[in-house]
């Protein structure tokens, strides 16, 4: 069945160039299996291996997984040293593969409050990833769009303060460049998994003309299927980009 959709992604041409996931249901996952959330998350490894092979076999350029909220530092300690412990035993279980695939991995968001093991990890799988070529991986951790953006006009009016830039250039493209994700195109489609339908302070500026896709699938239980099925669904819609088609 996947291959089957391979196909007609292949046939149907346009395949988007950036996809952006927000991994959502780990902890419902497990709740409904009687499990601790713990469990949920470590289920939720499979799934992204599965979708960036299915992101490099589809042709896409970009993937950016919304893997932990500024927001999620607030839930139980223990929950959060878990989630530490699965980024580093990810990192360490999947960079070779990862580097050996052509995957450049980026991650994306405030990484002063990762604790060491964590950052120490999130700065090797860069390092031994950055020569990829076949799929950029945005990881976002520590991540919040409205902190973003509050990042992207402090480094602006630092520039205009040591005159850098004049206060008179700062518009829409200035502002792109102080954001984490400058080095590449906004995405062309959002994926939310569980059926929730929001953005979760998930980046709102790089967001505004793209095309959403709500699933009622558990991140745990997504294949490069439901990869796949978004991927259909998005080339059949018209993007306009607020113009309208004569």
């Amino acid at each position: 069945m996947p291959d089957d959709l391979l196909d007609r992604i292949r046939l149907n041409g346009a395949v988007p160039h950036h996809v952006a996931i927000i991994m959502d249901g780990n902890g419902r996952w497990a709740r409904e299996r009687h499990l601790p959330r713990p469990l949920g998350h470590r289920a939720g490894m499979k799934a992204v291996r599965d979708v960036v092979e299915g992101a490099i076999a589809a042709g896409m350029e970009v993937l950016t997984l919304f893997a932990f909220s500024e927001e999620n530092w607030q839930r139980p300690t223990s929950e959060v040293s878990a989630l530490m412990e699965l980024l580093e035993e990810y990192i360490a279980r999947e960079a070779a593969e990862l580097r050996e695939q052509g995957v450049a991995v980026h991650v994306l968001g405030d990484r002063t409050r990762l604790v060491p093991g964590a950052g120490e990890a999130v700065e090797r799988v860069e390092r031994e990833t950055r020569d990829g070529r076949a799929l950029s991986l945005n990881l976002c951790i520590s991540y919040s769009s409205r902190a973003e953006l509050a990042r992207a006009a402090r480094l602006l009016a630092e520039d205009v303060l040591r005159g850098a830039k004049r206060l008179e250039d700062v518009d829409e493209d200035a502002v792109r460049e102080k954001l984490y994700t400058a080095p590449w195109r906004d995405p062309d489609l959002l994926i939310r998994t569980s059926g929730e339908q929001r953005l979760s302070n998930f980046l709102l500026w790089q967001l505004a003309y793209t095309e959403l896709y709500i699933t009622p699938v558990l991140w745990p239980d997504v294949t490069r299927q439901v990869l796949f099925e978004a991927i259909l669904d998005y080339q059949q819609r018209e993007r306009r980009f607020g113009n309208v088609t004569a």
